[in-house]
């Protein structure tokens, strides 16, 4: 399924997830500017390298910024704008720019642990999708019975339907865990950060009640 937006209406336009977007968006252009050998030497630099993540912590925060093609970046950004705009409005700008730093951050660290355990230690991981999957695991914790209007495929064709957010979200898990799973002895060859989603869907799932039970909005 193929989100297209929620129907879910915010009060405030998404400044934090808005500038997110684009900073994403201009290191991508910086990216393609590169030559073969400049990219890959960017990508080993504020990529994050788990067998490296000790000599450059910050690859951390930075491999969030970075993508691998345009189907990369417009997916993740594309679910970052359709989902992103709800957390930010009921966590407020300074709380949803630290909860989105914190899942990135939760969703590298677990990765490289996996990575570290089953290979490919060596192979820069870039992408906003952990950061990412926390939002998606805030908006399945704040707004369960929220509707979705997506591209459903049904036998050859696509079509247009609103779905509750459990059922849309619920599945994206379950892909990502299912993909986990199968491709988790094939780690050492690279791909899909599969745990990297998953991870970062826990820690936004249960991050972000601590945020908003706090009930500083700002």
């Amino acid at each position: 399924m193929i989100p297209i937006r929620d129907v879910n209406p915010h009060r405030s336009f998404p400044v934090v997830n808005f500038t997110i977007i684009v900073l994403c968006s201009l290191t991508w252009l910086y990216e393609v500017s590169l030559s073969e050998e400049e990219l890959e030497d960017f990508m080993q630099h504020y990529g994050l390298v788990p067998v490296k993540l000790l000599d450059r912590p910050m690859s951390l925060f930075t491999h969030m910024f970075l993508h691998g093609g345009w189907l990369h970046i417009i997916g993740n950004l594309w679910f970052l704008w359709v989902f992103g705009d709800n957390v930010e409005d009921k966590l407020g700008r300074v709380k949803y720019l630290l909860f989105y730093i914190l899942s990135g951050l939760g969703a590298g660290i677990i990765q490289t642990f996996v990575s570290l355990i089953f290979g490919g230690g060596d192979i820069p991981m870039v992408g906003a999708s952990g950061a990412i999957s926390g939002v998606l695991g805030a908006y399945l914790w704040l707004f369960p019975s929220a509707r979705i209007l997506a591209l459903v495929p049904i036998f050859i064709f696509l079509t247009l339907m609103e779905v509750p957010a459990v059922f849309f979200i619920g599945l994206w898990v379950l892909i990502q865990v299912i993909n986990g799973l199968v491709t988790l002895p094939l780690a050492g060859m690279g791909g899909v950060a599969w745990f990297a989603h998953i991870g970062g869907f826990i820690v936004g799932y249960f991050l972000v009640r601590k945020f908003y039970r706090r009930g500083l909005y700002l």
